[in-house]
């Protein structure tokens, strides 16, 4: 008789039979409209107990100018009990009400620095010169407004210092904060990507107080984990019009299953049970998105990636909007790609 004592070969072989209750399978407009209308709610369910939101007390640490931008630090509350800290950078010389963009940091120590241009030591310009990061920075260089925050456990809001954890590292690390907090957060019905998503909603609130932002011309853009949060954040608020999905095509199955390339940041209970990642891209439609593949990227291999895709179009056809779905397939690594951004949201913000 043989025996299986690998938990990681148990995982595998569960997969092979195991069908998400919502994936996509339709080809017309009702077929879509049915498809977005039952899976939706099930995926907020999954976040469990939401943060109540309160005033944001917003107060600016510090604003200089560099870069032709106006940039500022800012602190506002997210919940009772916790506040948040942000970058906000704005063209210098625009005039009215410009579109803005929540550019969202991924995984790794840095948080939202690296993403919005910050070369202070070494290894902060070693980390933005790896990935192409510092997306906020460039696209406010472009003319939009841009913002970025620390998600829980990163930068700023990391709590290093607690005696079993180790630093923010792969994804495959026992001790990675974002397992912690993930695990307890579930103790109290909650999760640690619904916090995050809160904490993204809070600073579109404080992007919408300010009378340099147009509130109905706002997108959202990030890399790797930050291109999990693009995804959420695009499926649960409407104030998104727009969304760039860098390096974060792929499948659970290959990802999470197979390569264990994930942490408690980006999942949620039952979710591989309701739907895939083409699934939770799907749900952007009607709106506008850019899905970035790197051809070489090692995190999420091009194939896989390619295969979501597909999938996304099959969802994109559906909903009769086939040309708001772009791809950019770039010669290169995990990172931003950096060619189709700017024409992109210059065309749908």
């Amino acid at each position: 008789m043989n025996r299986n004592l690998s938990i990681h070969a148990y995982f595998r072989h569960l997969d092979e039979s195991h069908q998400p209750e919502f994936r996509f399978a339709g080809r017309s407009r009702e077929d879509w409209q049915r498809w977005r209308g039952q899976l939706q709610p099930r995926l907020v369910q999954t976040l469990g107990f939401m943060p109540q939101p309160v005033p944001l007390n917003p107060e600016i640490l510090v604003e200089w100018r560099e870069d032709g931008l106006i940039k500022q630090k800012i602190v506002f509350d997210v919940e009772e009990g916790l506040s948040a800290t942000a970058y906000v950078f704005r063209p210098e010389k625009a005039a009215g009400r410009l579109p803005a963009i929540l550019a969202c940091h991924g995984h790794g120590p840095y948080g939202k620095e690296a993403v919005m241009g910050n070369r202070s030591s070494p290894e902060l310009a070693a980390n933005i010169a790896g990935h192409n990061y510092d997306y906020g920075l460039q696209m406010a260089k472009a003319g939009f407004v841009t913002a970025a925050i620390d998600w829980r456990g990163f930068g700023e809001c990391a709590d290093r210092r607690m005696p079993h954890c180790r630093t923010v590292g792969g994804g495959n690390d026992t001790g990675d904060l974002c397992n912690v907090h993930f695990t307890r957060a579930a103790l109290m019905g909650r999760t640690l990507l619904g916090m995050d998503i809160h904490d993204g909603m809070r600073t579109l609130d404080y992007l919408g107080q300010q009378d340099f932002v147009d509130p109905e011309r706002i997108g959202v853009m990030g890399l790797s984990f930050g291109g999990t949060m693009a995804t959420w954040m695009s499926i649960m608020d409407p104030r998104i019009k727009a969304a760039d999905i860098i390096c974060y095509s792929d499948r659970f199955a290959y990802f999470a299953i197979r390569d264990v390339n994930f942490c408690g940041s980006q999942m949620t209970p039952g979710l591989y049970a309701l739907c895939d990642v083409p699934d939770l891209h799907g749900l952007t439609a009607p709106r506008p998105l850019l899905v970035e593949i790197g051809i070489h990227d090692t995190c999420f291999p091009c194939e896989g990636a390619l295969d979501c895709f597909h999938e996304v179009e099959q969802i994109y056809q559906a909903a009769g909007v086939r040309e708001r779905l772009v791809l950019d397939l770039f010669p290169g690594e995990h990172r931003w790609g950096a060619r189709e951004s700017i024409p992109f949201f210059r065309k749908y913000l």
